[in-house]
């Protein structure tokens, strides 16, 4: 019986080792009974290539041995494997703008000829799906071992849907749709819908919403750290000498300068929407965050027009002379870099400070404003 010592002994190898004993003493005593059923039959004892088709019979040592280990059997089960694959197209259409965005900005500032850009940005595409497919699965590992699966998972609205309808945007939708020219859905035609409806059903829902921001964030974190190459494009090759200030180094400077305090915001920002979602994204948490949040990116605008390398070309010491700026890039024709960059953050810290107002007002009433 060597060959069951033997098939025994690779069953043990992948048990605890404080139920092993009993595990494999079990195991023999059903082995056993099978190979001497066996021979019943046959009349005489069994030959190696019989007792080896037995064996097989039960089950190759590692299926064996699974059935009496704890815990699921599998990386992602049933249940959340469908999660898994909704993750995994989203993440993936986020990837395929992020690519032909960066490709054609490569072909529009002269960095590369249109065949090149398009191979660079299959291999980019490539490489990061395989690396968000692997973010998302270890995501999906950590879950199914979880003693309770995530409260979206286990207590989820229907208005919450909305969200889901995004998986349905793929080739063959947009083919269909582009056949019958029919670019507006449900919205163009006699069934159009005032700009006040269209608004209210693009509204995500607040754990949809976040959900969607995750994704985002992440996509973006990796391409920030350098951990896939989502895009061949980088601040330094976006701009070069323009009319005489070299943009690339100026922009060189500012990730040079920025890069820790981005991973740090995005990490935080991640956390944050996953919590809100699992936690059905109440208000008053949401808006805590959105304050937050809200602070961290108008102090980085503040940084911008003060304290960054762009800042002595977009700060302005008076209302007057910003104002004058914007209206001389009106009046003399063309559209001055530096202007462009002052007005841009200008408008994004006013942004954040009326994001804090409003997520102030949620924080103070404990609803939607």
């Amino acid at each position: 019986m060597d060959l069951v010592e033997r098939y025994l002994n690779a069953v043990a190898a992948q048990l605890p080792k404080e139920a092993r004993d009993d595990i494999v003493a079990e195991l023999r005593d059903e082995i056993m009974g099978r190979i001497e059923a066996l021979e019943a039959r046959l009349g005489r004892p069994a030959t190696e290539a019989e007792i080896e088709a037995e064996l097989r019979a039960v089950g190759h040592p590692l299926t064996v041995a699974a059935r009496y280990r704890p815990g699921p059997q599998a990386l992602i089960g049933p249940e959340l494997y469908p999660w898994w694959w909704f993750a995994v197209k989203v993440a993936l259409m986020v990837l395929v703008c992020v690519t032909v965005l960066g490709a054609v900005v490569r072909v529009a500032v002269g960095d590369m000829m249109v065949g090149q850009a398009l191979g660079q940005a299959i291999g980019g595409f490539i490489s990061g799906a395989a690396t968000l497919i692997g973010v998302i699965t270890v995501v999906g590992f950590v879950f199914e071992r979880q003693a309770r699966k995530p409260k979206f998972i286990r207590e989820w609205r229907v208005k919450d849907l909305g969200l889901f309808e995004i998986a349905n945007l793929d080739a063959e939708t947009w083919g269909e749709r582009l056949a019958k020219g029919d670019f507006g859905g449900d919205w163009s035609g006699p069934k159009a819908r005032t700009g006040r409806q269209v608004r209210e059903r693009a509204r995500m829902s607040p754990v949809a919403g976040a959900a969607a921001s995750a994704i985002g964030w992440t996509v973006l974190l990796l391409w920030w750290t350098g951990l896939t190459p989502l895009t061949t494009v980088r601040p330094d090759e976006l701009a070069g000498v323009i009319d005489g200030v070299d943009y690339g180094a100026l922009l060189a400077q500012v990730v040079r300068a920025a890069y820790w305090p981005v991973i740090v915001f995005a990490g935080a920002r991640i956390v944050f929407d996953v919590t809100r979602a699992i936690l059905g994204a109440p208000v008053r948490f949401t808006a805590l965050g959105d304050l937050a949040f809200g602070a961290a990116s108008a102090w980085a605008a503040w940084w911008l027009f003060f304290w960054s390398p762009f800042s002595p070309l977009i700060r302005v010491a008076t209302p007057a002379e910003f104002w004058q700026r914007v209206a001389d890039m009106f009046s003399q024709g063309g559209f001055p870099v530096a202007t462009i960059l002052m007005i841009g953050v200008v408008w994004a810290f006013v942004a954040e400070v009326f994001r804090m107002i409003r997520a102030l007002a949620r924080l103070v009433v404990g609803r939607e404003c």
